[in-house]
């Protein structure tokens, strides 16, 4: 049976960590969920290690909300480079799902936001583990993780180039 981890914060103003699991309890059946939750966003890489390293989960969700201040977006990068160190030292996937407080205008959108970011990236992460095929029948085609989907460019037809 899989296992998939989900870290989330008390710092955020939504609570990710529950759309997620039950976006991913309504797509399919054969995994577990193990949930940690921790204050903030700098606290999620050990979080996420520990999930895949004492628990064996075979994926893990990180969801954050850095702030809108200037301080907020540079822990957001501190954070963002923690779990991409984790993924390199467990072999492992962490999806980050941060949702910055600056992005939506409105508390209501940052609610509408945040849902749809974590359930989309729950099927994201969903798919790596039992559809890695779905993921590649999406390549290239522009496809965002929240807001609308901005879709592919065209391919040029002549590129110009010799070989």
């Amino acid at each position: 049976m899989k296992k998939f981890g989900v870290v989330d914060t008390t710092f955020a103003r939504f609570d990710m960590g529950s759309a997620i699991i039950d976006e991913l309890n309504s797509t399919g059946t054969g995994f577990v969920t193990v949930r940690y939750t921790v204050p903030g966003i700098k606290d999620i890489p050990v979080a996420a290690k520990k999930l895949i390293e004492e628990q064996q989960c075979d994926i893990v969700i990180a969801c954050g909300m850095p702030g809108a201040k200037p301080v907020d977006k540079i822990s957001a990068q501190v954070a963002s480079m923690g779990i991409m160190q984790v993924q390199l030292m467990t072999n492992r996937h962490v999806i980050e799902v941060f949702v910055h407080e600056d992005e939506a205008s409105s508390p209501s959108e940052l609610a509408w936001l945040s849902e749809r970011r974590a359930r989309e990236h729950a099927l994201n992460a969903y798919n790596l583990i039992f559809r890695p095929g779905k993921l590649t029948e999406n390549a290239g085609k522009g496809l965002r993780q929240g807001y609308e989907d901005v879709g592919s460019v065209e391919e040029p037809k002549n590129t110009g180039i010799r070989h």
